[in-house]
């Protein structure tokens, strides 16, 4: 559906893309991760027909990006982080002009409108004047001009940016429902919503891709030696030197003494974690929380974008 190959960009001196490829299949929902100016916008809006690339090549639906410029505009939908609204128009009106921008007919624009408001909550707002909705309602609207063509890709740039928590799951169940019909491109910096949306998740960094896989697959590849938080009530004078004598790999972090001492526990193999819990209860230790540790997408981004790994205690 989507693809790039070898895309680079310069402004002046400076290259924001480098040889970027990608590839994103029919009703994918992907996740566009990476920190400011690592180069997400400048490969939307080469996507999107706004930027041409300094070198590479690109299609969308199978036409060419350069070259077919015009049928590519027709097959995207773009919802960019600030939506591009007339607050002084009501939200039927703005839509019907840009349904007219988009050379829709007046039959199919006055389908299209009912149609599209329905299906994202603004049916009983199309009367309404843009400037007097909240924030999330204008963000439906954004979202509205750009699926009001029927377009089989969507590209949405920060959807969710400023919404309070309960818009941002109403945006969150809407992205997910588009999926059914359309191919959809995800850039956001919360990662959050990306767990909880997007099958697949790429990470560029100054200018190029650093990670593509799923969610899933990346937090497990970043987990490195397993993990635990204990809770853990030992008896008085226990000697937690103990733990290091039984197992020599474990490494003790974040140690909290009390009438029930917490802290976190790594070893180099799960495995060696059932020898230690015998060992603690013949100690008469009385465990009383075992939570596994497990990297996070936060931990994934981090650890790539700043180029190094995190610490075994952060």
């Amino acid at each position: 559906m989507i693809e790039m190959q070898n895309i680079t960009k310069y402004y002046d001196n400076f290259r924001a893309l480098n040889n970027f490829n990608l590839k994103v299949e029919k009703g994918e929902i992907l996740g566009l991760l990476g920190p400011n100016g690592a180069g997400k916008t400048t490969a939307m809006r080469i996507l999107t027909c706004f930027l041409p690339a300094s070198s590479g090549k690109a299609s969308v639906a199978g036409f060419d990006i350069f070259e077919d410029s015009v049928e590519v505009r027709r097959r995207l939908g773009y919802l960019p982080e600030t939506p591009p609204l007339y607050p002084e128009m009501s939200v039927n009106s703005y839509l019907n002009f840009v349904g007219e921008i988009r050379e829709l007919p007046k039959s199919v624009r006055k389908q299209r409108i009912g149609y599209v408001c329905e299906r994202i909550g603004l049916d009983a707002y199309k009367g309404r004047v843009i400037n007097t909705l909240s924030k999330g309602y204008r963000q439906r609207v954004g979202l509205a001009q750009a699926l009001l063509h029927n377009p089989e890709v969507l590209i949405l740039d920060e959807p969710t940016v400023g919404l309070d928590p309960n818009q941002i799951i109403e945006i969150r169940n809407l992205v997910k429902d588009l999926a059914q019909d359309h191919t959809i491109i995800l850039s956001t910096h919360i990662l959050p919503e990306v767990s909880m949306t997007c099958g697949r998740v790429v990470i560029i960094n100054e200018g190029e891709i650093a990670a593509v896989d799923s969610v899933q697959n990346l937090e497990k590849n970043a987990t490195g030696r397993p993990a635990w938080k204990i809770v853990l009530k030992a008896p008085d004078n226990f000697d937690w030197q103990t733990i290091v004598n039984k197992a020599p790999d474990a490494q003790i972090n974040d140690l909290i003494q009390g009438d029930a001492s917490e802290f976190k526990l790594r070893l180099n193999r799960s495995e060696d974690f059932d020898d230690l819990f015998k060992v603690l209860t013949k100690e008469n230790c009385i465990f009383r929380e075992i939570t596994p540790i497990k990297a996070t997408l936060e931990d994934v981004f981090l650890k790539i974008t700043l180029g190094e790994e995190r610490k075994e205690n952060a």
